[in-house]
């Protein structure tokens, strides 16, 4: 495989991959590039170039089989590995997290959670106990947990980062409002659901209601951008 994949055709993959599953489950057995660039707002080329990173998947003329290449982007993806995960900060959006039932069946698996409010601490939400910041190192190499979601204070974030990279995690999922420093090998995502609500509330005040402004989803289709220290984003 090339591992030579610029980030922003990583970042579509997870999108193949759910059009591929609803496909499955509605039956259909063959697409072409031309049927999923339809789905995705995206063009044939662009399907098939993305697609050649990893091999040949198609027959010219036929199409794709669609569960043979949800099967093989789910391996790409390392969707057929479980992967523990540890939830630090366990306010309205922590709880939510570790309550949303949608992780379990792609093989993500939320095995602790940690918050310094010591009044938390000792408590169960969904059947887990929170336990605090400093018993973190111990716990997720005991647990081995491979993620860290991160859902606390701006103020708290550089120091909840650190406490998970030095506890050996590679990959963090960031809900908190601030860019993370990390060191190479450490792969971060930012989500902030603010930011995003404010570039769309941009096109809403100037009218700007074109086909690529309304299709804000499909952000991973638009150009790359890198980020500093191990971190990759996509432009927006």
């Amino acid at each position: 495989m090339n591992t030579d994949i610029p980030e922003v055709v990583i970042l579509r993959l997870p999108l193949y991959a759910r059009v591929l599953s609803i496909l499955v489950t509605e039956g259909i057995q063959v697409a072409s590039s031309h049927t999923l660039a339809n789905l995705l707002q995206s063009t044939p080329a662009q399907i098939r170039k993305d697609l050649s990173y990893f091999g040949r998947f198609g027959k010219q003329g036929r199409g794709y089989n669609v569960a043979f290449l949800y099967h093989e982007l789910g391996q790409i993806l390392g969707l057929d590995i479980d992967w523990n995960i540890a939830v630090i900060g366990v306010g309205q959006l922590g709880t939510a997290i570790i309550n949303y039932g949608g992780f379990v069946s792609q093989g993500f698996h939320i095995v602790a959670a940690f918050d310094t409010d010591v009044e938390k601490q000792g408590t169960y939400i969904g059947g887990l106990g929170i336990r605090a910041l400093n018993q973190m190192e111990d716990v997720v190499k005991e647990l081995k947990v491979d993620l860290g979601i991160v859902a606390v204070p701006p103020s708290q974030g550089q120091e909840v980062v650190d406490r998970l990279v030095k506890s050996g995690v590679k990959g963090i999922l960031n809900y908190a409002p601030f860019q993370a420093r990390v060191p190479k090998g450490v792969w971060v995502r930012d989500v902030d659901p603010v930011v995003s609500l404010e570039s769309i509330t941009y096109h809403l005040k100037f009218g700007k209601h074109t086909k690529r402004a309304q299709r804000t989803q499909q952000e991973p289709f638009k150009r790359e951008r890198k980020g500093h220290q191990g971190t990759e984003l996509a432009s927006y």
